[in-house]
């Protein structure tokens, strides 16, 4: 520029004096950036300075403190002074082979580890040196505060977290941080607050903050342009008491008013700030004795917190979102000791309090057999609960058997998880500590593991459904075309009703097919086809046309148990501890003769029903209505778990 061609000017100390002899003069503001000639030299103006980095509106801190706005645009060689010159910033360098990048970075995610996630949600970025300037400071010792956040290197396992953020931090000249790597003392965590914390002497009414690259780190990950340093907020407050003020008084008006106002206005201030005090101090030692009850039921191993749930699943996001329900929604996450989990979220209206939620985990978590999925633990902090349980990488069996990256599952493999299923629901009505009766056994509720292997999800919480998303009426929970008729009619509860829909899971794991299914007309509803092809002697063609090889015995063993478990009288219904034995083959399984009644009342009454094309909470699915001539309720049976689910 103009002013330095005929100046001796030292780039390096920071000293932009021009040479007198010159007569040449520094541009308005970059004057009041030397170190040794500040603006205000010998004439402090203020005793402290918060700068909020890269926001464009102030933001008050839990420390007290106001922080302003630093929203300039600071170009290649630049630099800006406040109006009411307090502090300062200059910015040096250029991002190389950048595609329109800011030296401004936002993000909306959460961050832990600070109570002020504002203050984080924009950064400056620097190429190369970050300068930050307090003027007119009155001298004496001061705690510089400097407060960071890494949010351009995201958690998740790619590329993009590979990226590596370093530089050195110089105050007031003296390097206070080498090789500073905001991630690495954040634990290895991006979105964690950092902050560091010096006690630096302020001499000539100045001081300077210096964030320096130095060649360091990546340049290019995740783009082009993210290297350098990056600060979030920064602050100094003085270690003494300061004899100037940070705001000019009034000149005008009355000094006996203003004295009298300042001291009613502490008095009314300091009374309303002990009423606050003593009233956040009972609801703390509430919550703080609630909290430490909840904790003495579930067991602190079990309890995990919010914050670190939220960084698990990378603040809940959508990438991470396994499915949802009337539970809720379930996402992947990665915790900090490695580990793959799935934390379920449950929904606000679980109608439940957390008492009986941390009774019902405490409860939930004695349960423990290798084919039930492991609860690792809970959350019991804010309205929506958390469970987290083992991540299970081939997801559910629907999925596997009909869904659209179904699976080609063999025949020795569907074997073997009807085995396991019928192992883990044995355990949880016979073999457990306390008997737990599913109430919602279907295929969405059977994961597989990396080695196939099934495990049944969700046992023991199906107090925690929500009655309008999960088909969960007042007094039945479960999903049409699973339900057994005792169940759906009259809501009777027994270790029965899992047992009946064990045999629907298996006929599927059979046929390959959903219990319910539009593609052929002669097929819609699995119970009449698959007792039709077993009348007819024919039970064989039940089996998956995808299996070209299969156990006739075992495949024959399997229809025989199937249709043992969806008799209409619970009565008629084996345990599960038999089924299993019959399964093996340790027992043999008897020939069916008798039809259930539900399915001779469809057929006398015209055939096709809506039993498996309504849910209990009336809504229809989007399988097509029978025509007039059918569409009447077929039976009794039906009448009333049509109207239980009205």
């Amino acid at each position: 520029p103009s002013w330095a061609r005929n100046s001796q000017l030292n780039l390096v100390a920071n000293n932009f004096g021009a040479d007198i002899s010159s007569n040449s003069a520094l541009p308005t503001g970059l004057d009041c950036l030397q170190r040794n000639t500040p603006c205000f030299l010998g004439s402090p103006k203020s005793s402290s300075f918060a700068v909020d980095c890269g926001s464009d509106r102030p933001i008050s801190g839990s420390d007290n403190s106001l922080y302003q706005p630093d929203a300039a645009t600071l170009g290649a060689a630049s630099y800006y002074v406040t109006g009411e010159p307090t502090w300062g910033a200059s910015n040096v360098g250029r991002f190389m082979d950048a595609s329109n990048v800011s030296s401004i970075i936002y993000s909306s995610h959460q961050f832990l580890n600070t109570l002020d996630t504002e203050l984080f949600r924009n950064a400056r970025m620097s190429p190369s040196s970050l300068r930050y300037y307090g003027i007119g400071l009155e001298n004496g010792n001061y705690t510089v505060t400097l407060q960071f956040a890494e949010f351009a290197f995201p958690d998740a396992q790619s590329w993009k977290s590979r990226g590596r953020r370093v530089f050195d931090i110089y105050v007031q000249g003296e390097r206070k941080e080498q090789n500073f790597d905001i991630r690495k003392v954040a634990g290895g965590k991006s979105y964690t607050a950092v902050r560091k914390q010096y006690t630096v002497p302020v001499t000539k009414n100045f001081l300077e903050i210096h964030l320096f690259w130095a060649g360091k780190g990546t340049c290019c990950i995740p783009d082009q342009g993210y290297y350098g340093p990056a600060i979030s907020a920064l602050s100094a407050t003085p270690n003494f008491t300061p004899t100037v003020r940070n705001a000019a008084a009034k000149k005008n008006g009355s000094k006996t008013g203003m004295i009298v106002g300042v001291i009613v206005g502490l008095a009314v201030l300091g009374l309303v700030a002990f009423a606050a005090i003593f009233v956040w101090r009972q609801k703390k030692r509430k919550l703080s004795l609630e909290q430490e009850e909840l904790y003495s039921i579930v067991g602190r191993p079990n309890v995990l917190s919010y914050g670190e749930l939220r960084s698990a699943t990378d603040n809940f996001s959508p990438d991470n979102l396994l499915g949802q329900g009337g539970y809720g929604s379930v996402y992947k996450g990665k915790l900090t000791d490695g580990r793959f989990v799935a934390v379920k979220q449950l929904s606000e209206k679980s109608h439940q309090g957390k008492r009986e939620f941390a009774t019902e985990i405490e409860t939930i978590s004695r349960v423990q057999h290798r084919n039930l999925v492991k609860l690792y633990g809970c959350c019991l902090e804010g309205n929506k609960p958390l469970l987290v349980y083992e991540y299970l990488e081939n997801g559910s069996l629907d999925h596997a058997l009909f869904g659209k990256g179904k699976s080609s599952l063999d025949w020795p493999t569907r074997f073997e998880i009807c085995l396991g299923v019928a192992r883990g629901l044995s355990y949880l009505h016979e073999e457990s500590s306390i008997r737990v009766v599913h109430r919602d056994i279907k295929a969405s509720n059977i994961l597989l593991d990396a080695n196939l292997n099934p495990k049944i999800s969700d046992f023991g919480l199906a107090k925690l459904y929500d009655d309008q998303k999960t088909h969960v009426s007042t007094k039945v929970a479960g999903t049409f075309g699973y339900l057994a008729p005792e169940y759906a009619m009259r809501g009777h509860m027994t270790e029965k009703i899992d047992v009946f829909a064990f045999g629907v899971v298996v006929l599927e794991t059979l046929a390959g097919r959903p219990n319910y299914s539009t593609k052929d007309e002669n097929k819609v509803y699995i119970f009449e086809w698959v007792w039709e092809l077993y009348e007819d002697n024919r039970p064989l063609d039940v089996v998956d046309p995808r299996l070209e090889e299969f156990d006739s015995e075992e495949v024959l063993r399997a229809i025989k148990v199937a249709l043992l478990c969806t008799q209409g009288s619970p009565h008629q219904r084996p345990p599960m501890s038999r089924v299993v034995a019959m399964l093996t083959g340790d027992v043999e399984a008897p020939d069916v003769v008798t039809k259930p009644s539900y399915i001779t009342e469809w057929q006398i009454k015209g055939g096709n029903t809506s039993y498996m094309s309504t849910d209990v909470s009336g809504q229809s699915s989007s399988a097509p209505r029978p025509n007039s001539s059918t569409s009447q309720t077929s039976s009794p049976f039906l009448s009333s778990v049509i109207d239980e689910g009205r």
